[in-house]
């Protein structure tokens, strides 16, 4: 009966499901690269599509179709060439367990495993399979720092379950549905992160204005101390990517009364690091604690609003401003006086807020698409989990005449 498990090296599985070691299903061999690396005999040609790391991990979806380079005719003689519908996985780096499956014919280096000629088992659902093992594959099979390495040997020793081939065609099918819709929202969020800029960039820049305010005639410096009112758990870092979070234990000092006090929609940043970008409004309603080597500063928001400042921080003028700030040295410190001499057009308080409004309703746009996007990768791995162990099953649908 298809209810009962039974117990397999890949796990609890249905008992008309098989397991086997990849290894003896295909076999398991690594790319190779022309040496030495760069030796333009070899490299940036016009020959053979060559395929990195690289290339695999920064292609949406299942399929890689192109290569950034391509390899001399000579080059081509000094690496495996993998034929169109090969699928193959990254092993090696910090991004090593992405898979993809060739539509190209082309040469692979050696931070790349393929599997040749799998039997019994669809590329689509070896694909899946090994998309749902890449946390495993970094955090247990391959961890490390420096360069953490997934051999053949241990791509080949990974057990796999499988399902009759009909079910494995038929919850392939599923998981590309899935996929899709993954990817479609990114493209979208893409395309909205466009047009926010380029709102941002019409909207806040204006090139045409010629006069400008310095940032310092607007806001000011807050040099406001914690004391012994605030504890460990509202200390925050300051990052270019998710803004203000909370910071991380054993980075804190033993005693945190000198952490400056940063208040709602106040700005704080790393005078160390502003020249990349880690700079962020407090978009708490309390107040918060950051480290007393960063800069805070306020807006007089009787002249600037908050969130106006927010939107210009993430336009050509600012990053120009700053980018000429830094060129002197490698370790440049830009402290409140080198930012207040940032220049910008600004408009009455009444245009800002309009400005805002519309800013702030196409920035809300771009977090739903993102929260629709972490749901719809949640929601993928859980079905990954079941359909791939078997615990739900697909009934596949019975052709038509």
């Amino acid at each position: 009966m298809k209810g009962i498990r039974k117990h397999t090296i890949a796990g609890a599985l249905p008992d008309d499901w098989d397991a086997a070691l990849i290894k003896n299903r295909c076999a398991v061999v690594r790319g190779s690269s022309p040496r030495p690396a760069g030796d333009p005999r070899f490299f940036n040609g016009d020959f053979l599509p060559w395929i990195t790391v690289a290339d695999v991990t920064g292609h949406p979806g299942l399929y890689l179709s192109s290569t950034r380079s391509l390899l001399t005719e000579a080059g081509a003689k000094h690496t495996r060439t993998i034929q169109p519908g090969t699928l193959i996985i990254s092993n090696s780096g910090a991004t090593l367990g992405v898979p993809k499956i060739t539509t190209i014919t082309a040469g692979a280096n050696d931070g790349i495993a393929m599997f040749i000629e799998p039997k019994g088992l669809s590329k689509e659902f070896m694909y899946f399979f090994l998309e749902s093992k890449t946390d495993y594959f970094r955090n247990e099979l391959a961890p490390g720092v420096g360069q953490p390495n997934l051999n053949t040997e241990l791509l080949g020793d990974v057990a796999i379950p499988i399902p009759p081939m009909h079910e494995q065609i038929a919850l392939a099918n599923v998981l590309m549905e899935w996929g899709s819709a993954i990817e479609k929202t990114k493209q979208l969020i893409t395309a909205k992160s466009r047009h926010l800029d380029w709102l941002r960039e019409h909207s806040l820049a204006r090139p045409g204005v010629a006069t400008r305010t310095k940032l310092k005639s607007v806001t000011h410096e807050s040099t406001a101390r914690n004391g012994k009112y605030l504890g460990r758990d509202a200390i925050m870092a300051v990052t270019k990517s998710v803004g203000m979070r909370p910071m991380r234990e054993e980075t804190i000092a033993a005693s945190i009364d000198r952490y400056k006090l940063v208040r709602p929609k106040a700005f704080a940043y790393n005078p160390m690091r502003l020249n990349i970008g880690s700079i962020a409004m407090s978009s708490f309603d309390r107040d918060v604690l950051v480290s007393p080597d960063y800069v805070v500063f306020e807006c007089d928001k009787s002249k600037l609003l908050p969130g106006y400042l927010e939107h210009l921080r993430h336009t050509r003028l600012w990053g120009r401003h700053f980018e000429a700030a830094g060129s002197g040295g490698v370790r440049i410190r830009i402290y409140y006086d080198d930012l207040g001499a940032f220049a910008f057009p600004l408009p009455p308080l009444a245009q800002q807020l309009r400005v805002l409004v519309a800013l702030d309703a196409a920035k809300a746009e771009i977090q739903t698409l993102e929260s629709y996007l972490a749901a719809l990768q949640q929601q993928k791995r859980g079905l990954m989990q079941k359909l791939l162990t078997g615990q739900w099953r697909i009934k596949p649908s019975s052709s038509k005449e």
